[in-house]
């Protein structure tokens, strides 16, 4: 074997392995499969080889493409997977945040013009190249982060041509990163201006205009709906789900999130790959997405913005429902760090260190449809690889608030990586 790219003499490779046909749940979420002082190889952007080093040094019969490089007292990791972000906007709403401290709730921030309709405004005003821009900067940040797979929605056009406008942003910010990107439409995100108060006059624009036009387009795998109080009903998700079902797409669902609305059962019912946020889930709905196979993807930065309880990850994970981590990146959460996620699932949430790691890898992929070949670190699998300056997985949230991400493996290139030994 000749590899392209060979690592070896690593700490800890925590390889996720095992589970590419499923995600973890249960006790599985806190066994992260470490290899001590592990090796792996890589060729034509795939894993070709993991396990110890002297194993995997047996089967390299030609020296690397490049040189070989050692990473001793470091822990190797999928590439982190990002599942849930609104990555492609126009503005900022730093001004929204002094009515949070004034002690205004979500809603009442988006019944005064703040919010959502702050940035749909400066979002239609943009042009698509000022749209790239802003991704790229915050996908980049990412990127050095440790984030080599990240979904990004629309949602901030609220009509056809602007959603559009967003979901080709995305899909032009994929010829300039060096990273994964997963498109969503999210035309069901708010009620926009000209609709206010004909949310079913809406519902019926997305359904009979915009979803044809994405479907048409190819732009966006997925279809997501803000499931909420003044947002969109039980029913009115329903039937904007069912259509994009039928166009094709694949479902993600807002659900729970500021009050028990049923979203989960709902999730449940129409098949979706994950319900996101989840704070106000009831058990009922909960058990549901259980038996059908729905993630239960988390966002606790959001809570941490908005200032309000957290989803019981503990629960969920001892009912068997399998968990997602993600950052929830958007306009009023401006998280853009997995490291900072997984610090407040553990301290907030009373999530594990390997329970928080198996969330925003292999569970996160599978989140996104992309289990089997992203997540984790097996043969086959793409080469999304990162090397953390850090000893173990429990140093993730000891040292909380800093990047520890030492050098970044996209694809089976390398495209960060930390200056100094």
């Amino acid at each position: 074997m000749k590899p392209d790219l060979l690592l070896t003499n690593i700490g800890q490779v925590a390889t996720l392995e095992g589970h590419s046909d499923s995600p973890k749940v249960g006790a599985q979420m806190n066994d992260v499969s470490v290899i001590d002082n592990g090796a792996i190889a890589i060729k034509d952007g795939k894993i070709v080889a993991i396990g110890p080093t002297k194993d995997v040094l047996s089967q390299v019969t030609e020296e690397p493409r490049l040189p070989a490089i050692e990473f001793p007292g470091m822990l190797a990791t999928p590439g982190f997977v990002d599942s849930h972000t609104h990555l492609a906007f126009a503005g900022s709403r730093e001004r929204d945040f002094a009515m949070k401290l004034a002690g205004k709730t979500y809603l009442e921030i988006l019944e005064a013009g703040g919010g959502i309709l702050n940035t749909l405004r400066s979002t239609r005003l943009a042009s698509q190249g000022d749209l790239v821009a802003n991704a790229f900067s915050y996908a980049e940040s990412m990127l050095s982060m440790g984030t080599t797979t990240i979904e990004a929605k629309s949602g901030y056009g609220l009509d056809t041509e602007n959603e559009l406008k967003m979901l080709r942003a995305v899909d032009e910010l994929r010829e300039k990163l060096p990273l994964n990107l997963i498109s969503t439409f999210l035309g069901a995100h708010a009620i926009p201006p000209e609709f206010e108060g004909r949310t079913d006059a809406y519902v019926d624009l997305v359904i009979d205009e915009m979803i044809p036009a994405v479907a048409k387009s190819s732009l966006a795998e997925f279809c997501d709906v803000f499931c909420e109080q003044g947002v969109f009903d039980i029913e009115q998700s329903r039937k904007i789900l069912l259509a994009a079902r039928g166009k094709g797409m694949k479902l993600k669902i807002h659900a729970d999130e500021i009050v028990q609305l049923g979203g989960a059962n709902l999730a449940a019912e129409v098949g979706a790959v994950s319900a996101d946020h989840l704070l106000r889930a009831s058990e009922e709905g909960l058990e549901a997405m259980r038996k059908a196979g729905t993630i239960a993807t988390l966002l606790p930065a959001t809570a941490f913005s908005l200032d309000t309880d957290y989803a019981d990850a503990r629960g969920m994970i001892e009912m068997g429902l399998p968990v997602a981590l993600a950052t929830d990146f958007n306009p009023n959460c401006a998280n853009e760090s997995l490291f900072f996620t997984i610090a407040l699932a553990c301290y907030k949430m009373k999530m594990k260190p390997q329970e928080a790691l198996s969330a925003v890898t292999i569970n996160a992929a599978h989140a996104l449809n992309r289990g089997s070949t992203h997540g984790s670190i097996e043969e086959g699998k793409v080469a999304d690889i990162l090397i953390l300056d850090c000893p173990n997985p429990e140093y993730l949230t000891w040292r909380f608030g800093v990047n520890l991400v030492h050098t970044v493996i996209s694809n089976g290139q390398v495209i960060h990586t930390k200056l100094g030994p």
